[in-house]
């Protein structure tokens, strides 16, 4: 009797312990937490700092974390590690992404926003032209959608990738580079392209207008979506509200994003008045972009094996 009453206090002790350190429990525990990963600016900064996921997503018994990125790229490597359940990103972070392995979908993407990116130059520069550009130092955040932009401006111009030197740099980094001179361009996205233009008076070679759409994108792992797969709608929609009831309120918009990020509300009304506001569900045209650009990396080099962006698209 005493073997059995100390064999049962044993598994009583071990199970307190298991328990204590996460071992047992972390799967049931992790399937009841939707981790979100943000920006800065999006429909899933808006939903974080109005907690609208949370109140939607309680009667169902989930909780919210949020995790936030300083860019598309650094977020889908958090998705692509497990560290956060949906993120968002432009059109090549994804393209990197599922390049080296990561296993997520696309479930949706805001209308495109063509001119909330932009190529800029010093306002003093010499340069006039993308074609001025040859054998020029660019900064740009590597795997970004500004990466697109400059492939896509620099073939309209008649030039190659490999006739300009790219340097991978942050945002932060860039806008450093840039107002030092240490670079001749610099290729990057709202608000930075707004705050150039207003406290530097950088000037604009060139937009995304006629070159790129610059979708973003919503994703979710694909872990996931196997097991929670009515989770999806639930924050789709509330994405959908946040930027339903953003749009008609841009300066109040601005001042929010403008709390979030530092930027001044009027570099905020700037920038959010070169994007559209919406989550549209994934069509074949959309794809077919998507996987134009994977193609045009892939050819290039920036990625190492060619890849199918229909096989990661979410069909509900």
């Amino acid at each position: 009797m005493n073997k059995v009453r100390d064999y049962i206090f044993g598994l009583v002790a071990l199970s307190s312990l298991l328990l204590s350190s996460g071992t047992l429990g972390a799967a049931d525990e992790t399937a009841k937490v939707v981790r979100m990963g943000n920006q800065k600016v999006g429909a899933y900064a808006l939903l974080k700092a109005r907690g609208v996921l949370e109140a939607r997503l309680k009667p169902l018994g989930y909780t919210v974390s949020w995790k936030e990125f300083s860019s598309g790229p650094l977020l889908l490597e958090g998705l692509k590690v497990g560290a956060v359940d949906f993120g968002h990103g432009g059109e090549a972070p994804p393209i990197f992404a599922q390049a080296a392995g990561a296993q997520f979908f696309y479930i949706g993407h805001e209308p495109p926003a063509p001119k909330g990116e932009a190529i800029l130059v010093p306002k003093d520069s010499p340069l006039k032209t993308i074609a001025d550009l040859k054998g020029k130092k660019i900064a740009l955040n590597k795997g970004s959608n500004v990466h697109y932009l400059l492939v896509c401006a620099l073939e309209k111009a008649g030039l190659k990738y490999a006739d300009v030197d790219v340097v991978y740099l942050s945002p932060a980094d860039g806008r450093a580079a840039f107002d030092k001179g240490a670079v001749d361009a610099w290729v990057i996205w709202e608000p930075y392209r707004t705050v150039a233009e207003q406290s530097g008076g950088a000037r604009t070679l060139a937009d995304g207008g006629g070159l790129v759409l610059n979708h973003e994108f919503f994703f979710v792992t694909k872990a996931f979506a196997e097991l929670n797969p009515q989770v999806i709608e639930v924050v789709l929609r509330a994405a959908r509200d946040a930027y339903a009831d953003a749009a008609k309120d841009i300066p109040g918009t601005a001042k929010a994003f403008s709390a979030a990020t530092g930027f001044p509300p009027q570099v905020m009304e700037v920038a959010l008045s070169r994007r559209g506001f919406g989550v549209q569900p994934m069509t074949p045209d959309v794809i077919a972009e998507q996987q134009k650009i994977a193609d045009t990396f892939k050819a290039l080099g920036l990625i190492p094996t060619a890849i199918q962006v229909a096989d990661v698209v979410r069909k509900p």
